[in-house]
């Protein structure tokens, strides 16, 4: 199933994001929490992917395993770091040989240690070059979907050069936009209506991501609104009220998005299964899923 068709039917979309995991335990953390979502029968998953070797592999093989066991579409991350185009393209092929007819073209974050991104030679600087590639490569057979920031990229100057730079991924190919988590509705409003108006009109699907630690919000660099900032503190020192703030919170966010028109949500999980298994219920219980 490619993703932008899923999305054309106009019936909103429910997704979850999952990383490949870094050890044995994680391993194994990993595919209790699909088992346990996999029951939920989302309408895609994606997969993240890093610049080194191993992790890169790993995507390959769980973006597999899971349309092969689990039965569910899934999306691969693919990112410009640290590979040529040639690279790329194998990587591609792999994906494509394998199944998978999704994609999300990124640019990728700089490697751990390293402060800026730097383009290997003969390899891409932006995500719109790797969207434009992967459509020269494949055409419309693949569905390209990209990120969007709605409190704009860090490394951005100022939203206008933002959804400049993010008018350039569409207009290379990209079919929808999943955006970076965000705590304030009103981020993902305004965001897209000054998308429309620079002429942007793929389904831009929200981020979101439960809150489960006073500290999260912090280190993804998302405002947070002053309502909920003081519930954080309040419950700072009790891990089980700040799992069920962040469930509450992250329900609410949803319903009121997919209420409001948006195309669907995708929860980032964190590997983990409790939360986005809360807030798919409660969405169900609300009557918006």
């Amino acid at each position: 199933m490619l993703i932008r068709d899923r999305l054309a039917t106009g019936k909103p979309s429910i997704s979850f994001e999952f990383s490949p995991p870094r050890s044995d335990e994680a391993a194994a953390q990993l595919e209790r929490t699909i088992a346990e979502l996999s029951v939920l029968k989302p309408d895609f998953v994606s997969v993240t992917y890093g610049a080194g070797g191993s992790t890169r592999e790993k995507t390959l093989e769980i973006v597999s395993r899971i349309r092969t066991h689990a039965g569910i579409e899934a999306m691969a991350h693919l990112t410009c770091v640290g590979a040529t185009a040639q690279e790329i393209g194998s990587i591609i092929d792999r994906l494509v040989a394998a199944g998978v007819a999704n994609i999300l073209a990124l640019r990728g974050d700089p490697p751990k240690g390293e402060t800026r991104f730097t383009t290997v030679e003969g390899g891409f600087a932006y995500a719109n070059e790797l969207a434009d590639y992967i459509r020269s490569r494949y055409g419309r057979a693949l569905s390209v979907g990209g990120a969007a920031y709605p409190e704009k990229h860090v490394e951005c100057a100022d939203h206008a050069t933002d959804l400049r730079n993010l008018k350039r991924k569409v207009d290379a190919g990209v079919d929808f936009l999943i955006t970076q988590l965000f705590y304030d509705n009103r981020c993902y409003w305004e965001f897209r209506d000054r998308a429309r108006a620079e002429g942007i009109d793929v389904p831009i699907i929200p981020g979101i991501m439960p809150i489960t630690n006073a500290a999260q919000p912090g280190r993804f660099g998302a405002s947070v609104p002053p309502a909920l900032a003081r519930e954080l503190e309040e419950c700072r020192d009790d891990a089980r009220a700040l799992m069920q703030l962040g469930v509450r919170h992250a329900t609410e966010q949803c319903a009121d998005l997919l209420r409001g028109g948006a195309p669907g949500v995708h929860l980032y999980t964190l590997n983990r299964s409790t939360s986005a298994r809360d807030v798919f219920a409660g969405l169900r219980a609300a009557g918006v899923v």
